[in-house]
């Protein structure tokens, strides 16, 4: 037997491990909890918007949320984090119309140590005043009728504290359509949500497009103090809620989309080598390990498919075919989630390709000082959280 054949067979072993023990990764079935009996007081609720120059897309994703039907008291408070393209302006002009309140409001100039994110997070926190809840979204996010109101109700009825979807990005363009699935299909595989939906379970994860979280659970995870150098801030923040007790629940949206456009490969490169870096703590033995577990469980199966058909070899091709059918098998809920082809699953090993590159290159900036770069502002040396408030899955 040739080395390239033991390979795959490590390969294969991974794939079947991957689909048969590691949290259901690959499964899109966790959806925002239903049926849960409606609250007999509906708490107040108050929307935080971070905007740092998002002209561009608050058009098409202002006007849902404050169109929002809420029970109860809701407004938004949109965090103007000293854009220069008009942000400010435009949501007033925005609000014009019959809907929730809107405040809009600019945060102190970025102190040492934190993010501009979370700075502008802690700010509209301080602006939300006593809310029983906060909605945690982004600029770029759409939110459908009735969104904030299933929120509040999957968050009363199954006592959470943390109530987080992932927004379904954009997949119209040709990189898009490419990248964009499997880049949930990653994160899942980092974070199954199964996994960390679990009380008893030390993974936690919440997708910053989209968190429903209960000030006081905020408040006793320290709040955005306590992550505010913090690049990923949605894993960051979803750990120390359930470190300090919470119970935190992650799903895919059904109801809440992503408008920002991603038109060509450059934008997605820079949107996954931004934080890439980060998500590794900074270790250039973990990128070594990636690039190591990439090659080995998304590259070699193609690559001992088809040089096995080459040469003859069946026992490589045999079992090259064989991890490489497992691997496009898990990929296929995501395509349909996305409404994509499933014929597409086994491009899968070409976009876990450009990953690495990614993530070496987020490295190699990191190197030369750029580190995370974002909206004109760039992290060279972010702040080493505590690790058990980020580090710890």
């Amino acid at each position: 037997m040739t080395v390239l054949w033991w390979v795959s067979v490590v390969a294969l072993a991974a794939w079947v491990w991957l689909a048969a023990c590691h949290g259901g990764f690959w499964r899109t079935d966790q959806r925002l909890p239903r049926g849960g009996a409606e609250p007999s007081r509906w708490p107040d609720v108050v929307a935080v918007v971070p905007a740092r120059d998002e002209a561009g897309v608050l058009p098409l994703s202002l006007p849902s949320l404050l169109a929002q039907q809420y029970p109860g008291r809701a407004r938004v408070v949109l965090v103007d984090d000293h854009s220069t393209d008009g942000t400010a302006e435009l949501a007033r002009d925005l609000a014009a119309a019959s809907g929730l309140a809107l405040e809009v409001t600019t945060p102190p100039p970025l102190p040492e140590g934190w993010t501009g994110k979370l700075w502008a997070l802690r700010h509209g926190v301080e602006r939300a005043g006593d809310a029983e809840w906060l909605l945690l979204t982004d600029a770029d996010i759409a939110h459908r009728p009735g969104s904030l109101r299933e929120l509040v109700v999957a968050g009363e009825a199954h006592g959470l504290d943390l109530v987080s979807q992932m927004a379904r990005l954009r997949v119209a363009s040709g990189w898009e359509r490419l990248i964009v699935p499997a880049f949930v299909y990653f994160f899942a595989q980092l974070y199954p949500f199964r996994r960390s939906n679990r009380p008893s379970s030390r993974t936690a994860a919440a997708a910053g497009g989209c968190s429903l979280v209960r000030r006081r659970a905020l408040e006793r995870a320290g709040g955005a103090a306590a992550i505010r150098g913090a690049v990923i801030d949605d894993v960051s923040l979803a750990r120390a809620v359930k470190r300090t007790g919470g119970r935190t629940w992650l799903g895919l949206a059904d109801r809440v989309d992503s408008v920002r456009p991603y038109p060509g490969l450059a934008p997605l490169w820079r949107m996954v080598s931004r934080s890439a870096y980060a998500q590794l703590r900074y270790s250039p033995l973990l990128v070594l390990g990636t690039v190591l577990g990439l090659t080995m469980v998304y590259l070699v199966p193609p690559i001992a498919a088809v040089t096995g058909l080459l040469t003859g070899d069946r026992w490589t091709a045999g079992t090259g075919l064989a991890a490489w059918a497992l691997m496009a098998g898990t990929f296929a809920p995501m395509l349909r989630y996305y409404g994509r082809p499933v014929i597409e699953a086994p491009l899968l090993p070409f976009t876990a390709l450009l990953y690495l590159l990614m993530t070496v290159d987020s490295a190699v900036q990191h190197w030369r000082g750029r580190g995370a770069s974002w909206k004109g502002r760039t992290y060279p040396n972010p702040q080493r959280i505590d690790d058990r408030t980020t580090h710890r899955a």
